[in-house]
């Protein structure tokens, strides 16, 4: 038997379905849980034309990123209370974890748009936008602004953001190469993120911390994150991955994406493949269509843990590949320090975390990436200049690489402050011998004597 709803309630007669009310749960809930039903049962609706009207003009107000004006009169008038921001985690897709807007006057059921950020705007960042300001635009179902968070500098007297939102150009870090005109250049890290449902992080690692405190509690419920850092963050705790970092700071989800990608080839189009690593399928799917292309091919696999550490690690080979060029010792030696580092990489990602999966050191993150950065990396570049002209690693930093940080040296740094800690040192002699290079005045050709 059903029985009169109170006049305040957003009601729907549905066929063999109860009568949805508000009695045990918010006004807001309601409406959108009777779109739910509605819509399970859309083949047989005979919902009643008023509530229809309601539900779906109070629907639209919620659903809507920055609600106007009118918003309120419209929930009003549905007899339901204006909801706080951000009222858009109270729609739930039937299909997804992801929102979706319910219009219970057509029986449809319209996926919303995600809308993907940038949080750096490096020489990696910019290639980057490049795809993803393109790629949002050949795609049903996202936002075509890509907002890109830009630490404020001056160029000959303007503001670099300014140069990129009118010249669509990172003079800077990725001179030469036009973006497309949807990224968009902000100077703020939080209006930067605010309303972005996919928050892409490529920045120095050493700077994450700082930026997720900035953020927490200015991002949207149902934002997600990738790092595109290669890098570990080290204290007192111990090893913490970015990933891990994000997620702790930002309660978000996090995939990552690490590959053989130098970015003045990327941002030129050269054909090359990249690795994403999830933990949630409905993630990798959505990410995949804003970075993969014909020339950047992008491969997915369940494991985060194996994919960062690839990318943070590597960098720590190519110093040791560059002191071998540095000394001209050949490619055959060469080839034996790209060895004996991708045997480390799996022996430390295997000892420290679980679920590493072997196949991982194969995708490009792994002997692809490890292969192009001891190659042509800037890690590799700048090590063997430190043999060749003596002088340290973080003055060559300063003058080869036009501000840019060399992720190797601090990664070095704590990977040998953990071995250290736990007695372990002896097990990984490539790292240990990069280290004591690197820091500690350690003649470079003991790269090969200390092995």
């Amino acid at each position: 038997m059903i029985t009169k709803a109170p006049q305040h309630c957003c009601r729907l007669f549905l066929p063999r379905t109860r009568l949805v009310t508000t009695s045990s749960i918010s006004p807001c809930r309601a409406a959108l849980q009777a779109g739910r039903t509605t819509l399970s049962t859309r083949n047989n609706l005979t919902a009643a034309p008023a509530a229809r009207r309601s539900l779906s003009t109070a629907t639209d107000a919620l659903l809507s990123p920055r609600p106007p004006a009118l918003a309120a009169p419209a929930f009003r008038a549905a007899n339901l209370s204006v909801p706080p921001r951000p009222a858009l985690a109270l729609a739930r897709g039937l299909h997804s974890s992801r929102p979706t807007l319910l219009d219970a006057s057509k029986s449809t059921m319209t996926q919303y748009k995600e809308k993907a950020c940038l949080i750096g705007s490096g020489n990696w960042g910019s290639a980057i936008a490049k795809i993803v300001g393109r790629n949002v635009t050949e795609h049903d179902g996202f936002d075509r602004e890509v907002k890109m968070w830009v630490f404020e500098e001056m160029i000959n007297g303007e503001k670099l953001t300014e140069i990129i939102n009118t010249k669509h150009e990172n003079v800077k870090y990725l001179p030469n190469i036009k973006l497309p005109p949807n990224v968009k250049a902000v100077p703020d890290v939080v209006e930067t993120c605010h309303d972005a449902t996919v928050l892409i992080f490529v920045v120095p690692h050493q700077f994450v911390k700082g930026i997720c405190q900035k953020l927490v509690g200015r991002i949207r419920p149902d934002a997600r994150a990738i790092s595109l850092i290669k890098g570990v963050d080290v204290s007192a705790m111990g090893l913490t991955l970015v990933s891990d970092l994000i997620k702790q700071n930002l309660n978000v989800d996090v995939s990552v994406l690490m590959g053989a990608n130098i970015a003045n080839e990327v941002a030129a189009e050269n054909f090359c493949e990249t690795t994403i690593g999830y933990s949630d399928p409905d993630n990798a799917e959505v990410l995949k269509k804003l970075f993969h292309t014909p020339y950047f091919r992008v491969s997915t696999v369940p494991d985060v843990a194996g994919v960062e550490i690839c990318g943070a690690l590597k960098n720590i080979v190519a110093l040791g590949a560059g002191f071998v060029d540095g000394l001209r010792y050949g490619d055959n030696t060469k080839a034996a320090i790209i060895r004996l580092g991708l045997l480390e990489m799996k022996k430390f990602a295997k000892m420290f975390y679980s679920g590493v999966r072997d196949e991982t050191f194969l995708e490009s993150c792994g002997v692809a990436d490890l292969i192009t950065t001891c190659s042509g990396g800037r890690n590799r570049r700048v090590a063997e200049a430190m043999v060749t002209t003596g002088k340290p690693l973080d003055v060559l930093e300063k003058e080869m690489l036009n501000g840019q940080k060399l992720q190797g040296t601090l990664t070095a740094k704590e990977v040998y402050e953990i071995l250290s800690r736990q007695n372990l040192t002896h097990e990984f002699p490539l790292f240990t011998v990069i280290y004591r290079i690197s820091f500690e005045s350690l003649p470079a050709s003991h790269i090969v004597r200390d092995l």
